[in-house]
């Protein structure tokens, strides 16, 4: 017996981009308040001398009550568009890496784009925590190289002061404020290396929210039929305040970014076809001065490659930190432009991606 017999016989178009994709542009936004250890030993029993020899912070940036991170995303976005030579309506895409927007839909990136003028560009948020922004690159530079974009903005932007936890003496001094962007588009030489990407999901308690959405919504619908107060503690928090915090197992995640995370910055080492010597920067997440160092001695790093270590005066900013401190380095001249950058990020998920790319 014989099928239908198909109607279209002929050969589908396939999209034909860029032979290599590379780093345009880059712009940071770092909010006005400063919230130093003393402030935040206001809150927690600890010292600054402590969360100095701990993490390695000394102060961070909160944003105020009225910013959003669109707010900060378009702050960010407009030096990286300015640095790139281009304006935000030949955009063809914009992607937004962050954990910290205040609704599951719509996604914070349709609303950065009509902020500043990306009109009709696709537009779209991803979930990696502190390996967002890294995922964005990567996504970028394969659309970019595939065809179906030319030009693509990746903000990495956080309000982590929304989600942390001022009572919680693990981890209240931790957390940060702030964006970064990027754009990526078509070059003439390779500008961004093979992306070397994970999960390590059985670890996923490690850096997660309290309590899940529908159980707190839940719970404050028992409050509001019955008006019996809920059970918070039974749930996983003091209060419904705390419920959407942050909690962490520090010394798992510590444990797990200095062992782990090394081979995988050295394989993205060898995947660029490069040995460390040949790199210009080292751009780690901020998430602790003491898993940077470890880094830096397992990965044999020569002594005179700069090594970001932003989180001295931002704190941990998840998606935003790799951005942030490459812009600061090139801005204070820390760095080459035209040089290379090994970025690592790593968090939430448990989820890592790394890449060497060539700064613009």
């Amino acid at each position: 017996m014989s099928g239908p017999v198909p109607k279209g016989t002929g050969m589908l178009q396939s999209s034909v981009g860029a032979r290599y994709a590379g780093m345009l542009g880059i712009g940071g936004y770092r909010p006005e308040r400063v919230v130093t250890n003393d402030e935040v030993c206001t809150w927690i029993d600890s010292s600054d001398t402590w969360i100095r020899e701990r993490t390695g912070i000394i102060s961070r940036r909160w944003a105020s009550e009225e910013q959003t991170i669109v707010d900060m995303a378009a702050e960010a976005a407009a030096p990286a568009l300015e640095m790139a030579g281009i304006t935000a309506d030949q955009l063809s895409a914009v992607i937004v890496a962050t954990v910290t927007h205040t609704m599951q839909t719509p996604a914070a990136a349709p609303m950065l784009a009509t902020r500043i003028g990306a009109k009709d560009a696709a537009a779209f948020d991803i979930s990696a925590a502190c390996a967002g922004y890294c995922h964005g690159v990567s996504l970028a530079s394969d659309m970019v190289r595939g065809g179906s974009a030319e030009y693509v903005l990746v903000v990495g932007v956080e309000k982590l002061s929304d989600i942390t936890d001022k009572r919680d003496r693990g981890s209240a001094f931790i957390f940060a404020d702030g964006a970064g962007a990027a754009v990526i588009g078509p070059t003439d030489t390779p500008g961004i290396g093979p992306t070397v990407w994970g999960s390590d999901g059985e670890k996923w308690e490690a850096i997660s929210q309290r309590v899940p959405w529908d159980r707190i919504v839940a719970l404050q619908l028992q409050e509001a039929t019955t008006g019996e107060p809920a059970d918070w503690v039974a749930a996983g928090a003091m209060d419904a305040t705390e419920a959407s915090t942050l909690k962490m197992a520090g010394q798992t995640v510590f444990r797990w970014a200095v062992w782990s995370m090394a081979p995988v910055a050295q394989q993205a080492i060898e995947a660029a076809g490069i040995t460390a010597s040949d790199l210009d920067a080292f751009v780690p997440h901020q998430a602790n001065m003491r898993i940077t160092d470890a880094m830096i001695k397992q990965l044999k790093l020569p002594a005179d490659i700069p090594v970001a270590r932003d989180i001295a005066e931002t704190g941990n900013t998840s998606a935003a930190s790799i951005p942030l401190a490459t812009e600061r380095m090139l801005r204070e001249g820390e760095v080459p432009h035209g040089g290379l950058a090994l970025q690592i990020g790593f968090g939430a998920g448990l989820a890592y991606a790394a890449q060497v790319v060539r700064l613009p």
